[in-house]
């Protein structure tokens, strides 16, 4: 059965399932929202403080507070740009500020003299009386002072929206492995910036059951997933990022695309496509959301016993 899903087609829906089945971590279109909503607010301001919460030092990967402050205090920002989940702050002294949310990390831009956010763990204030806020919940995000972005960056596979990653490339990233297709796509050392919510959604849209290893993927379902990673991710940048839970964009709003899902956390709830509910498995040590009917298992090729005679498809 092919099912298709346009996106004039789909619905607006609830976040539902359990609370403990798949925080909404910020993946590609989340930080590239925030990128985007920073980029303008911050590009040529001068950083005039830094303040970190005692409690939180482990904030900047070892390095010490003063040594931080150094690096940042006095220096103009210059450009703003995203590798993969990854906030690069150019200075204009040739440095990068690399800021990762991790888990549960929340970046706004606030006036100074605004309230205190929640769980606000440290803030770099500007000139001109505002300041980036740094929240944290769950205390894993990081910031880092690097010489250049490739410190923190350079392991990063290719992005799914790069104009640079050819449908060749990709299919050649999943040729020959015996991995689950989902543990594939979550490797950020092969393709960058998808997660969880993301690597859900393309599977659906391909077809292509989550288990699948994906060395046994015949050319034409590489291709489909090839062009799904690309339209789920800059679908989730249109609709501003998934607020699941603690994402919120640069100006501290929530996204939509939560709204938007087919599968992830749609447990038990019929599927748009053919109404069979939604299951939920663990692939690769992560909760996984798939059509059972929608996604069948891939069909593997018969072997041949000698003489030409084949043996058994299963």
């Amino acid at each position: 059965m092919r099912c298709v899903i346009t996106a004039a087609s789909m619905p607006r829906v609830a976040p539902t399932g359990p609370r403990f089945d798949n925080r909404g971590v910020p993946e590609l279109p989340e930080v590239e929202t925030i990128r985007r909503d920073l980029a303008p607010l911050v590009i040529g301001r001068r950083i005039a403080g830094v303040e970190v919460d005692a409690g939180t030092l482990r904030l900047l990967a070892g390095a010490p507070l003063e040594a931080v402050r150094a690096a940042l205090v006095g220096r103009t920002i210059r450009s703003l740009g995203r590798r993969g989940k990854y906030l690069l702050f150019e200075l204009d002294d040739g440095h990068w500020f690399v800021a990762h949310l991790r888990m549960t990390g929340r970046l706004v831009w606030r006036p100074t003299d605004a309230p205190p956010e929640p769980f606000e763990r440290a803030r770099i204030r500007f000139e001109g009386g505002h300041d980036l806020r740094w929240s944290d919940v769950r205390k894993f995000g990081t910031w880092q002072i690097c010489a250049a972005p490739e410190e923190a960056v350079g392991r990063l596979g290719p992005e799914p929206i790069d104009t640079g990653l050819s449908a060749a490339a990709f299919c050649r990233i999943l040729e020959g492995r015996r991995a689950p297709v989902k543990a594939v796509l979550l490797d950020q050392r092969r393709v960058a910036g998808l997660g969880n919510i993301y690597v859900d959604e393309a599977l659906f849209a391909a077809r292509i059951r989550p288990d699948t290893p994906a060395g046994e993927l015949s050319r034409a379902a590489m291709l489909r997933l090839y062009r799904a990673c690309r339209e789920v991710l800059e679908r989730g940048i249109a609709h501003r990022g998934a607020s699941f839970s603690d994402y919120v964009d640069g100006q501290g709003n929530a996204g939509a695309q939560h709204l938007y899902v087919q599968v992830f956390r749609r447990t038990g709830r019929p599927c748009y496509a053919c109404g069979t509910p939604i299951a939920r498995a663990i692939v690769g040590g992560r909760a996984t959301h798939f059509c059972p009917r929608c996604q069948r298992p891939a069909r593997r090729p018969r072997r041949t016993r000698p003489g030409g005679e084949h043996g058994d498809a299963g």
